[in-house]
């Protein structure tokens, strides 16, 4: 007997006793026949038998997907993507019929019709949209709750990096989180996680949220500054992921809102898995009560290529690299220093000796504290 017969067979013993649609007919066979279409299989199988009742497993969901294709076509409106894939929920009963009927007729290595319903709906979506099936890494997920007749949509993240001067001090490098939510994201803030946009952080995001939609950004800085500081030069890098994107593809150009510049921004690949390497070149105007000797700043430069010792109140303890150093005095009592140190070296700390050895104020056996610094250069992945 052929394959198909047998199949015949067991198709007819089914219908007898269970009233299904043409979907879920064919859907248990058409593995083992190798054919595509469910619907057309399960209409030969039937030969001209039409039931009068509802499907046995799916209650003729099969049949009424345009309602379902209407919501993705609406939540979807709006959003740029060229690759979906889709979820699907459906009453736990559906797919307990489901199982019931298989094990009944002894049916193996059957797809399950909570997969081949997101077939189906796929199908037409792509058909509908032009837009491609990719289980793997897809632009956009649908999930569809057939359950509660209902439509979402999430978006994978965007990863955008950039880089950022400050001209002007008294300005934060990082945004303070929505008061509500505590950064991650709510109707007070617009889901952004972050309610006013007064600081470099809140300049870019406001930049990237206009450009791209989207709910909350998650910043990777490489390095960061005071308040108080400058940032010059080529800027400060930084990687930014924006959380479920409406636009996918935009012409990405330099801004100013001062005293912050962006520029460099580009799409890339992938966020970072682990934090990159950097080292700064930093101008540091350092004072004392004291009277600065020429004879002890002279001991400076034994700084250079040793391991600066960092100890943190957590019992945490790292080491640090400082690769070149000048200085220049400004007055008795005023010191502008200049270093190309490993990134991470917490500058404050390094010149009044807290907890980090060795340091400034103790190579030079006097007190002294940083009024200020600014980062001139910032180089990623160079620490030589």
């Amino acid at each position: 007997m052929s394959k198909y017969s047998n199949v015949l067979t067991s198709s007819s013993e089914i219908i007898k006793k269970y009233d299904l649609c043409d979907f879920c007919l064919g859907r248990l066979f058409s593995k083992q026949l190798r054919l595509s279409s469910n619907k057309l299989l399960g209409k030969k199988l039937k030969n001209g038998y039409n039931s009068k009742h509802p499907c046995y497993i799916c209650k003729n969901l099969f049949d009424n997907l345009d309602y379902f294709l209407k919501l993705m076509l609406d939540s979807s409106s709006d959003y740029g993507f060229n690759t979906f894939s889709i979820g699907t929920t459906v009453k736990p009963s559906i797919v307990d019929r489901d199982d019931i009927l298989k094990s009944e007729f002894k049916l193996r290595g059957i797809d399950g019709i909570k997969s081949e319903l997101a077939k189906e709906l796929g199908r037409l979506f792509s058909k509908r949209t032009k837009k491609i099936i990719n289980y793997i890494d897809p632009d956009v997920i649908f999930t569809i709750n057939f359950k509660e007749q209902s439509c979402n949509l999430y978006s994978k993240p965007i990863v955008i990096s950039g880089r950022y001067t400050k001209s002007m001090r008294g300005y934060s490098q990082k945004q303070k989180s929505c008061d509500n939510c505590n950064g991650k994201g709510c109707r007070t803030c617009n889901f952004h996680g972050i309610t006013e946009f007064n600081s470099v952080e809140g300049i870019i995001s406001k930049l990237i949220f206009k450009k791209f939609g989207g709910s909350t950004a998650k910043f990777t800085w490489i390095g960061g500054e005071d308040k108080s500081s400058l940032v010059l030069g080529s800027g400060r890098p930084f990687v930014v992921k924006l959380q479920n994107p409406v636009k996918r593809k935009k012409r990405l150009s330099d801004f100013t809102s001062e005293p912050v510049s962006i520029h460099n921004l580009k799409i890339i690949d992938d966020y970072p898995k682990s934090p990159l390497k950097f080292s700064s070149l930093i101008s540091i105007k350092i004072s004392t009560d004291s009277k600065f000797e020429s004879k002890y700043l002279k001991k400076l430069k034994t700084l250079t290529n040793i391991p600066i010792f960092i100890s943190e109140k957590s019992g945490k303890s790292y080491e640090k690299k400082i690769f070149d150093l000048t200085y220049r005095k400004i007055s008795d009592q005023i010191i502008l220093l200049k270093i190309r140190a490993e990134g991470g070296l917490p500058i404050k700390r390094f010149v009044t000796g807290n907890n980090v050895e060795p340091n400034i104020s103790g190579i030079i056996g006097m007190d002294c504290l940083s009024e200020n610094f600014d980062f001139l250069e910032i180089f990623v992945n160079d620490n030589n």
